[in-house]
């Protein structure tokens, strides 16, 4: 498949790679995703890598006694909360990315959304605490990073005014996807979006998201991965949310012969 300019955003979700410990992401599932990551940049591709980690971050929150609350999929995020999910993401899920895509052979540079302005933001909700509603985003530091023969790792933080802003993994993806104007892959713990009937949807447009959103057949955690599904989709290209612990599902997914759900504009 011919990409503009042969860039692809990838989504790494927390669910799927979270590892017991810095062994375990050298193994198994975490390999395949990383191995195609890094295959597609030895053949000429740009692929950017957003990962999430709300798993490690629940588990450093209770470590520290503090208590992990959701709105709408989304993490209520205060001052002690913002400092564990900073540590977490732009510090250990971050590096030990850059160290499995080192480990396998690739050069990677880990970045957060708040290096070099990548990702702008504002509060999205006070009630949500420091939970960034991304304004604007500049590829600049991606750009840079291929530059010098890497593959970019972005932590989902951001910029506020004066202050760092914890941004959800699936929107910060979407956001990168359509301001690149790139394909969007999520590499997911299930096989795609579930319809009303129990079945995984080909293809799912904005109309039919709205529908599935609002009765509750797409809820949760899956809300805002459809969303940031269709940001993508509104550069003009697609995003498709696949089953990431599929052998090789990546680079199946690329050549179309990866079942999961095409998300599309029309």
């Amino acid at each position: 498949m011919r990409l503009k300019d042969n860039i692809i955003v990838v989504k790494i979700g927390g669910s799927t790679f979270t590892p017991d410990s810095p062994e375990a992401a050298r193994r198994g599932q975490l390999d395949t995703s990383l191995e195609d990551v890094v295959a597609l940049h030895r053949e000429g591709m740009r692929p950017v890598v957003v990962h999430g980690g709300g798993k490690d971050i629940t588990a450093w929150q209770e470590r520290l006694g503090l208590s992990a609350q959701f709105e709408r999929g989304l993490r209520v995020t205060d001052r002690g909360g913002l400092e564990v999910a900073v540590a977490v993401l732009a510090g250990l899920v971050n590096k030990e990315l850059v160290a499995a895509l080192t480990a396998l052979g690739g050069r990677a540079l880990g970045l957060s959304g708040a290096d070099g302005g990548l990702i702008r933001g504002r509060i999205k909700d006070p009630a949500l605490g420091y939970v960034g509603e991304i304004v604007s985003v500049d590829p600049t530091p991606l750009s840079l990073a291929w530059d010098m023969g890497c593959i970019p790792v972005v932590a989902p933080l951001g910029l506020g005014e004066g202050t760092l802003l914890n941004i959800n993994a699936d929107t910060a993806a979407g956001e990168i996807a359509l301001a690149l104007g790139a394909p969007l892959l999520f590499l997911t713990d299930v096989p795609g979006v579930i319809d009303d009937k129990g079945e995984v949807m080909g293809r799912l447009t904005a109309a039919e998201a709205r529908r599935l959103i609002t009765s509750g057949v797409i809820s949760q955690g899956m809300i805002p991965k459809v969303e940031a599904c269709l940001r993508a989709a509104e550069g003009g290209t697609y995003a498709q949310i696949v089953n990431g612990g599929k052998p090789h599902v990546l680079i199946r997914a690329l050549e179309g012969r990866m079942v999961g759900t095409k998300v599309v504009r029309g």
